[in-house]
């Protein structure tokens, strides 16, 4: 005997979820009647989380054109695939600029050898010799790993100290390097450092090879660290000393990124920071850079933003008819493809400093040398994550990934090529 299943009508079929659906709707009346703040604030919770998970927690976009470099930079980074959790309550740009800054100010100081080193013109500049740990490290022919820092940075600044110990930890020799008037250097001539001068980097790895002439380099560069560095590698195009190299926060485009902080609201309130930075910079030294006669001290100190800093002082202390042309000079976004040993450069879609739309991206699409890692969120030198963020953060996770997988070579740049 068949058994006969009544089939419901439509409506019929509809009327158990519609009655549920205005039983829900009732629900949720009284719900914001009886507590409208609580209600008001879970559905706000909910839009935050829809649109944190959508829109900002993403897998990192790896640019670069396919080739041996950029497969060793996917497989050996693991994490490169997997999605970027920015923190939570703090993924915007500047939240993840100032509170990744203020973490890692709360790392102890290392503990260096300083060396320093006399340039051409008499001025100094030096490298700090990381020296925990250095039972570990053995033979002339242990990779050096060389930390570069950033516009008002040293060997002490907070992100140099968060990368320095993992380096040491993989098995590298480690050591920061310290512009002119930096790390507690007094300046000796009237001659301070800029993004479009790449001489006295060039010094400091020259004094390298000459100490380890069989020691691989991997050098990296953090905000100015990394344009200097840039610099540097499209310069010497296959010449390098350096080996490898990893450029984190690096403005590519000056115009740009000097437009984007001239933004009225927190970015040009870092500007004016940054500025004050650099014109204290100048009064410290203010005796020593008296010869410059083609300076008017007053209008330096007087500066409002990076732009006019870099008008009334660096571009004519490197002899620039005007900041335009220093910022046509020091940009290297076109110049890219003479970088020709394996680069790493790491930066977030929402650097101030560096918008994305500013990124060398089709250039790097084009090269086989060059892999560029941008993740969504992130900031200048941030990329701060987890509900509570504590270190090591993403970029120090990720070069811990890379050193670890380069120092298993047996000769980086040419098993990368």
């Amino acid at each position: 005997m068949s058994t006969i299943i009544p089939m419901l009508s439509a409506p019929e079929y509809l009327g158990p979820l519609v009655s549920a659906f205005h039983m829900g709707i009732d629900q949720a009346v009284f719900f914001y009647a009886s507590n409208p703040r609580m209600a008001v604030s879970i559905l706000a919770f909910f839009i935050f989380m829809i649109y944190y998970l959508r829109e900002v927690v993403k897998k990192p976009e790896i640019i670069g054109r396919e080739g041996k470099f950029k497969w060793f930079v996917k497989a050996n980074c693991t994490q490169l695939q997997e999605k970027y959790w920015p923190t939570c309550w703090a993924f915007g740009t500047h939240a993840q600029t100032a509170l990744a800054n203020a973490i890692r100010n709360t790392l102890p100081d290392l503990k260096y050898n300083r060396e320093i080193i006399t340039c051409p013109d008499g001025g100094e500049i030096s490298l700090d010799w990381y020296t925990d740990r250095l039972g570990n490290i053995k033979g002339n022919e242990t990779p050096i790993a060389l930390f570069i820092p950033g516009l008002t940075g040293d060997s002490q600044t907070e992100y140099i100290k968060s990368l320095i110990p993992h380096a040491q930890a993989s098995g590298y020799r480690t050591v920061g390097f310290n512009n002119r008037g930096r790390g507690g250097m007094k300046l000796k001539t009237p001659k301070l450092y800029c993004g479009a001068v790449s001489d006295d980097l060039r010094l400091a790895l020259q004094v390298l090879r000459a100490k380890y002439p069989k020691a691989p380099v991997v050098a990296t560069g953090v905000s100015l660290g990394g344009i200097l560095l840039s610099r540097y590698l499209i310069e010497e195009e296959a010449n390098s000393i350096v080996d490898v190299a990893v450029l984190i926060s690096v403005v590519w485009d000056f115009e740009a990124g000097c437009q984007s902080m001239e933004k009225y609201g927190l970015n040009y309130a870092l500007n004016r920071h940054l500025t004050r930075a650099l014109i204290n910079l100048v009064e410290e030294n203010k005796e020593i850079l008296q010869p410059l006669k083609n300076i008017n001290y007053q209008e330096v100190v007087t500066a409002p933003s990076m732009r006019e800093f870099d008008q009334r002082f660096t571009s004519k202390m490197w002899g620039y008819t005007s900041v335009d042309d220093y910022f046509k000079d020091a940009s290297n976004k076109t110049k890219v493809g003479a970088i020709k040993i394996p680069t790493l450069c790491i930066n977030a879609a929402d650097d101030m400093f560096a918008p994305v739309h500013a990124l060398p991206i089709k250039e790097i699409s084009e090269s086989d040398m060059v892999t560029m890692v941008v993740t969504q969120r992130g900031g200048h030198i941030g990329f701060m994550e987890g509900v509570l963020p504590v270190l090591p953060f993403y970029s120090e996770r990720l070069l811990k990934q890379f050193f670890d997988a380069l120092i298993r070579l047996k000769d980086m740049r040419k098993d990368l090529r």
